[in-house]
């Protein structure tokens, strides 16, 4: 088994278009998926619970004869936390405690109501409240994610969200106990074994067990990805996220074998990952690709690994650092390392990325489990105009206007005229009727 990364250089004739097909990914959807998702969503719809319990009987194996009996109460999530082995309980509550005071210092710079009076008295602001309640998407299954946990319900909680729900996939029953643990850690209000579209429209439209929520947050599935699509509207969503990315931009000052483990590190996320390495030199590109031969049977998941560098991989030669940065702006990566020993000279010129690595040291997998910011990033060059989760994410804004007397004297004239130029009578005479 061999990983061979496609290898580009941009003084090659057709960099341009093979660095197109590089970065081409069919994110088409599945018209099967779509019209599966579309029937069991309507039916979660019109039935409730009881459609609830049959999807997670047929694709979970999970049988119930109810979905209070699907609910994983706080005593067993309590349980699951005690019952951890110390040292993963402490890693567990040091990434949280991380995790949380990274948010909560979002939450003082961005979440926070403000307002002002003008000259005139009047009064101007916004006023930011958290969401009502909101429902987070906890893969299960093919592995578990307690990280995932942390990341979407810890900066709800720091907002102030009064209740959070959580519905992970237990196929067979079987239930990860770092998971429950880390909804323990996390502040999760209530916490049901169910997955898939049928969590999603459970949680969307709300059934006699599962209250229905404002926003839903968490990565799945396609079959996930396509429901949150639907209910978007009904309720709010993160976002629809792609395969895993990582970018390294190497000035080749850092240890190859680092390098090619951090590759490694997204290529075994799942076949559609997508590595990408761009260095100004040519001899430390080489280097790496010896490394990536050298380490690769060594990983357990290889087989993944090598058909993700082999298939969505790339070690591009570039003329310049300036150039790799230019490049990275372009791809816009959800991860993006930026091994170098002087990593601030560059940061400057990096424009669009989910979140930036700074240093040899920054390893792209701190930043997944305990550096603190979160891991639910834009995929797919998104990344160009979302953001990272956050703790604005479980907000919203509300425009504060209180005019004064004074004030209503000179913005009414001004309204009065517009509003006449649009030919809304109505409004203008609203506005005249407060002037003296």
């Amino acid at each position: 088994m061999s990983a061979q990364p496609v290898r580009l250089s941009t003084a090659q004739p057709d960099f341009e278009a093979r660095f197109k097909a590089l970065q081409h990914w069919a994110a088409d959807t599945d018209a099967a998926i779509e019209q599966r998702v579309a029937d069991i969503l309507a039916d979660v719809q019109a039935r409730g619970d009881a459609a609830v319990l049959d999807y997670t009987a047929r694709f979970d194996g999970l049988q119930a004869d109810s979905v209070a009996a699907l609910e994983i109460t706080q005593a067993e999530l309590q349980a699951a936390l005690l019952a951890l082995p110390a040292e993963q309980r402490q890693a567990l509550a040091s990434a949280a405690a991380r995790v949380r005071s990274y948010h909560e210092a979002q939450k003082r710079a961005c979440g926070e109501s403000w307002q002002y009076r003008d000259e005139d008295g009047t009064l101007l602001g916004q006023k930011v409240t958290p969401l009502d309640r909101v429902g987070i998407y906890v893969p299960g299954g093919k592995a578990a994610y307690p990280s995932s946990v942390l990341m979407n319900a810890i900066p709800a909680h720091v907002a102030g969200v009064p209740e959070i729900i959580m519905v992970v996939p237990t196929p067979k029953g079987e239930r990860n106990a770092l998971v429950l643990a880390a909804a323990a850690v996390a502040g999760v209000s209530r916490a049901f074994t169910v997955g898939g579209a049928q969590a999603v429209g459970a949680l969307a439209y709300g059934t006699a067990t599962v209250p229905r929520v404002d926003k839903i947050t968490g990565p799945g599935n396609a079959y996930v990805a396509s429901a949150k699509r639907r209910v978007f509207g009904t309720v709010g969503i993160d976002m629809i996220a792609g395969p895993s990315e990582i970018l390294v931009l190497a000035d080749g000052t850092t240890p190859p074998d680092w390098v090619a483990m951090d590759l490694f590190s997204q290529a075994e996320h799942d076949e559609l990952a997508q590595s990408i390495l761009l260095c100004p030199d040519a001899g430390y590109i080489d280097a790496v690709q010896r490394e990536i031969d050298r380490l690769l049977p060594e990983m357990p998941r290889a087989a993944i690994i090598a058909k993700s560098l082999n298939d969505r991989g790339a070690l591009i030669h570039t003329r310049s650092m300036e150039e790799a940065c230019d490049i990275s702006n372009r791809i816009a990566p959800e991860h993006l390392e930026v091994s170098s020993r002087d990593p601030h000279r560059w940061e400057p010129l990096l424009r669009h990325a989910g979140a930036i690595f700074l240093g040899a040291f920054t390893s792209e997998s701190l930043g997944d489990y305990c550096a603190g910011p979160n891991h639910v990033l834009p995929t797919s060059g998104t990344a160009r105009f979302s953001s990272p989760l956050g703790v604005y994410d479980f907000q919203k804004r509300s425009s504060l206007i209180e005019v004064s007397e004074a004030g209503a004297q000179v913005l009414g004239h001004t309204a009065s005229v517009l509003a006449h130029g649009e030919g809304l009578q109505a409004h203008a005479r609203a506005a005249e009727m407060r002037l003296k």
